[in-house]
């Protein structure tokens, strides 16, 4: 039974390729364009595409050319090829710019840097071009349907790039680059002020800059924990009701009892 359904497939894959092989050959234009897009409405992109490529040339300048151009777009979208997407849908709004399709090319153009957009470890430069080409359709476009999906992309797209440079301050700190670590998390905190994350990563500020002064040579460690004590008192300032507060605590008070040490030895030292 499974050698006759196997039998069968490869019976239909041949028949198939044979009438699509049929129709390539085929002089007949309009022949061509009629069964391209019946290839395209059965979701056969490949057979739709490759017909749309030979039409391509033979279409410009006729009414039938900005359908052609649409779903030769669709074709390699529906396909994965991204990038050549891109430029189809770019293409389109360059050269039908007063079509009424043109608006969802453009969200399209956007939407394929999206589907690009890699894993948090990877270069994240897709996913910044997803926002800006989103957000450029939201200015461009104020009353269109896709606002809140475009809208809900750049979030997420945010998100992503947040968690991106969380991972590069985390690696600082994780290889004991203590300083490098605090300016990064301060950077964090200024690229994204709004983050429902912003105590912790002031609290990993504060955390990089304790490790860092306990690590100085004894004439720094001083001027390093009154550091310490510094973004302590902003922390405080700006998240007073922080569940990390009993944390924040506990390194006030070690830098406090380290800088009184230290300045009892220099009593010591000095008389």
């Amino acid at each position: 039974m499974r050698y006759i359904l196997l039998l069968i497939s490869v019976v239909l894959l041949g028949t198939g390729c044979s009438n699509f092989a049929k129709v390539q050959k085929s002089s007949d234009v309009n022949y061509k364009l009629r069964m391209a897009d019946q290839y395209f409405v059965k979701k056969k992109y490949n057979y739709a595409q490759q017909l749309y490529e030979e039409l391509f040339p033979l279409m410009k300048g006729s009414d039938k050319f900005e359908n052609v151009y649409y779903n030769y777009a669709y074709c390699a979208y529906n396909q994965r090829d991204y990038m050549s997407a891109e430029n189809l849908f770019k293409g389109f709004t360059e050269v039908f710019p007063t079509s009424k399709r043109a608006e969802e090319m453009e969200y399209m153009r956007a939407y394929t840097y999206y589907k690009q957009s890699p894993k948090v470890e990877l270069d994240q430069t897709n996913t910044s071009r997803t926002i800006g080409l989103m957000q450029a359709f939201i200015n461009t476009h104020p009353g269109s349907e896709k606002i809140k999906e475009a809208t809900e992309i750049i979030d997420k797209c945010r998100i992503k790039l947040e968690m991106k440079e969380v991972k590069s301050c985390e690696l600082y700190y994780n290889l004991r680059q203590y300083k490098a670590a605090a300016i990064a998390y301060t950077n964090l905190m200024n690229n994204y002020p709004d983050s429902d994350k912003s105590d912790e990563y002031k609290f990993q500020v504060i955390r990089s800059y304790y490790e860092y002064a306990a690590l100085s040579v004894d004439e720094k460690k001083q001027e390093r924990y009154e550091k310490v004590l510094e973004e302590i008192n902003e922390f405080n300032d700006r998240f007073p009701q922080s569940k990390l507060q009993k944390d924040v605590t506990r390194l006030q008070t070690i830098a406090q009892n380290n800088i009184k040490a230290i300045k009892n030895e220099q009593v010591k030292t000095s008389t």
